[in-house]
């Protein structure tokens, strides 16, 4: 299994970044979410999903969590009410 936060490449396509997700589907097929480091015309290049198999580590790493939490605390709000409110 990719340990996320590693650096990750798509053996067919050399796509080449971050490992952020993984998903598991029912029948047994297992997706590897990567998102690329560099920046096209200034913006981030869009991420991309592969089958895990494909997936060759080029560095692995752990992922970098924020000692107070912030930045791992779920959602929008902080704390959630009914979906019917208003957007901040």
């Amino acid at each position: 299994m990719i340990r996320l936060g590693s650096i990750v490449r798509d053996s067919l396509t050399g796509f080449t970044g971050m490992a952020t997700a993984r998903t598991e589907w029912l029948y047994g097929c297992a997706r590897v979410c990567v998102e690329p480091e560099e920046l096209k015309d200034g913006k981030p290049i869009e991420a991309s999903w592969f089958d895990e198999q494909r997936i060759e580590i080029v560095e692995e790493r752990s992922p970098v969590v924020s000692k107070d939490n912030s930045a791992t605390s779920g959602g929008f709000y902080d704390n959630p009410k009914r979906s019917s409110d208003p957007i901040r």
